[in-house]
């Protein structure tokens, strides 16, 4: 991979190379979309734990029946025993018990983390798109004068 702030003179490679290239930031613009994307959905999903704490670990809601999810489609039935404190859920597996007020600080200090990574993210992707959309003006510029050059000489014989 290419150092940042390497620089490639572009009209000094070939057609194929060229075509190399803007298949590698293809590549690099697919991948950095994605991890875009995906951090977003986590970012959400750190929002959505704000909100389940501020409306779902409420003194109104203790003792009420409610649903707990075992995984993703097995829920059993329990009962909020303590509106003071919860269970987060610190990454790899490991689950710290918090004060809601605390929980909520953590969540947010997430949500800002996020917002920070997806802004320089962000930046990055479009410099990514800006290079190729380069690329892909030098390549057409390439295709296009390679049969015109090729055409005279050709006629000429």
């Amino acid at each position: 991979m290419a150092e940042k702030g390497q620089q490639i003179d572009l009209g000094a490679l070939s057609t194929q190379q060229l075509s190399q290239v803007k298949k590698q930031l293809d590549d690099e613009v697919q991948h950095l979309s994605n991890s875009y994307q995906n951090l977003r959905v986590a970012q959400q999903k750190f929002r959505d734990c704000v909100v389940s704490i501020k409306q779902g670990v409420a003194e109104s809601a203790k003792d009420k029946p409610l649903l707990v999810p075992l995984t993703s489609s097995l829920y059993v039935p329990g009962k909020l025993a303590d509106t003071e404190h919860v269970l987060v859920d610190v990454g790899t597996g490991f689950y710290v018990e918090k004060t809601t007020e605390d929980a909520q600080k953590f969540y947010a200090s997430k949500v800002e983390e996020l917002g920070t990574n997806i802004k320089e993210l962000e930046n990055i992707v479009n410099g990514k798109a800006n290079n190729l959309r380069v690329v892909e003006e030098v390549l057409r510029q390439k295709v296009l004068a390679t049969p015109q050059g090729g055409q005279p000489s050709g006629g000429a014989t």
